[in-house]
């Protein structure tokens, strides 16, 4: 999935047709991933050592049997030791098939809770509202609508003034737009819907000033 210069073209001129009629400034930026998640292949990889590990403790003829294949059969049972080693052996070797399998990306994301994917978002949106858009207006009235494509996952985070006025289940119409669209494999149109809603919200409680400007950027920043 990947934006276009039409994309980027159409959500440009919806923020500046947004901000026509509001005070409110919208930032939109949109990013690959918000994450690596190489901890999520690290928990796969320690869940199926543990799993390896109880597997054993039910079948230990398993692990006799291992023991078997590389030692003297005249040397009678083996001992404790021997049979540690091959656990050990095992535990290895699964931990590091498992993270070698899951350095591939699209498979560690399919294995991502869910819940982790929105936490990561939302963290990685709100470290860029700080920088992008909290107190960067006169009048306390940004807005950052981030997308992240490869968790289709978005947030719009609104700067003090406007979330003071404005609860969080008024972006729902923009939100339902913006994930819509980027599923379907457009998220230009997306972000371009999703402005337009939050420009119709800004404009109800922050009509244009009359000397109004354009404090922060319009353009799509891409990450």
């Amino acid at each position: 999935m990947r934006l276009t210069d039409a994309d980027r073209t159409r959500v440009a001129a919806a923020v500046a047709e947004a901000e026509r009629d509001t005070a409110g400034e919208i930032v939109t930026v949109v990013a690959r991933r918000s994450d690596a998640y190489h901890d999520v292949a690290l928990h796969w990889a320690v869940l199926a050592m543990l799993l390896v590990l109880a597997l054993l403790a039910l079948m230990p003829g398993v692990a006799v049997w291992l023991h078997g294949l590389v030692a003297d059969p005249w040397d009678g049972a083996p001992a404790p030791g021997g049979l540690f080693t091959v656990a050990l052996l095992l535990l290895a070797a699964t931990f590091l098939i498992v993270r070698v399998i899951l350095a591939y990306r699209p498979l560690r994301m399919a294995l991502t809770p869910g819940s982790t994917a929105g936490r990561r978002v939302h963290a990685r949106a709100l470290t860029l509202f700080r920088a992008s858009a909290e107190a960067r207006t006169r009048d306390a009235t940004g807005v950052l609508l981030y997308l992240s494509l490869d968790e289709h996952r978005a947030e719009i985070i609104a700067d003090a003034a406007i979330h003071s006025r404005v609860t969080p289940d008024v972006w729902g119409a923009a939100m339902a737009a913006l994930i819509a669209a980027t599923r379907d494999g457009r998220p230009g149109d997306g972000m371009a819907e999703a402005v337009r809603q939050i420009g119709l919200v800004l404009a109800e409680h922050f009509p244009p000033r009359t000397d109004d400007t354009n404090e922060l950027p319009d353009r799509l920043i891409e990450l």
